[in-house]
């Protein structure tokens, strides 16, 4: 059975300065999620430490190099590799992004954003199904940060989001930070967003910092969780409590206790949806 471990509460990202503390001194961390383009290996101390990490807590794998929303074919190599870490750690599930990383074949190492109309929705799909047929379970798909906006788009980003979930029978990751980032740089309403969200599809919440750069705000994954941040997420958990909850930090990391610390503000307003607000 895929992912026997069961996925609840608020976990952390796992980022290397911080495996060695964890390993030592074992702490309630509910769950960790790996970036998956970090653990592909099949040798020396990364698995060494995964496997470690995996005796202790469930795990979750996040990828940023399926390139689903490209026209390029996908890297069945690279999906090989995903497949061989997922089934050798029992890793929970998987998740990606909403977006293209490549095109003609070169890599930008970047989540690339797509233009929401019929046909980029018809490809994505498409190659999200095969993906899960390959993997043998469903993935989770995040929605991204934009830093442009097409002018072809006919559909609406939810619009766009909902029809992937329902057609392509896959669930969703749910970045608060992004959705509000692409607000503060776009004009989006992200509460609008949040209350059409398809809810039963919403399987994981990400939460993160970004960096206020003036003109625009960038998804930086440097900071902690911003105040409008906070609650937005707290009214997505008001409508569907208990969602599991990760919070992202990428750069400039903290201690570890000020990760865990961020961990404890969300589980708290985890915990008050969950008892109908009380405290």
């Amino acid at each position: 059975m895929f992912g026997s471990n069961k996925i609840s509460g608020t976990g952390i990202g796992l980022r290397t300065p911080h495996i060695q503390q964890i390993l030592t001194e074992q702490p309630d961390i509910p769950w960790l999620e790996i970036l998956a383009d970090n653990h592909l290996c099949t040798g020396g101390i990364t698995p060494a430490h995964l496997h470690a990490i995996r005796e202790r807590y469930p795990v979750t794998m996040h990828c940023v190099s399926m390139s689903l929303g490209a026209t390029d074919p996908i890297d069945w190599d690279y999906m090989a590799q995903i497949k061989r870490v997922a089934n050798t750690y029992d890793i929970s599930w998987i998740s990606d992004h909403i977006c293209f990383t490549s095109a003609g074949n070169r890599h930008a190492h970047d989540l690339l954003p797509l233009p929401y109309t019929e046909e980029a929705l018809t490809n994505l799909i498409e190659r999200t199904k095969q993906v899960q047929d390959y993997l043998g379970r469903r993935i989770l798909l995040e929605n991204a940060t934009n830093y442009i906006e097409f002018n072809h788009s006919t559909l609406t980003e939810i619009e766009f989001i909902s029809e992937l979930a329902k057609q392509a029978d896959c669930d969703l990751l749910f970045d608060v930070n992004n959705v509000y980032v692409n607000q503060q740089n776009h004009g989006i309403d992200a509460v609008n967003i949040i209350n059409q969200l398809p809810l039963e599809r919403i399987k994981e919440i990400h939460l993160a910092g970004f960096d206020d750069r003036g003109d625009y705000l960038l998804d930086a994954h440097n900071n902690k969780v911003a105040d409008p941040v906070w609650q937005l997420y707290q009214q997505l958990q008001q409508r569907k409590p208990g969602i599991p909850t990760q919070i992202e930090w990428d750069n400039d990391l903290p201690d570890l206790a000020t990760l865990m610390g961020e961990a404890a503000k969300a589980q708290k307003i985890m915990n008050q949806a969950v008892n109908g607000g009380e405290k």
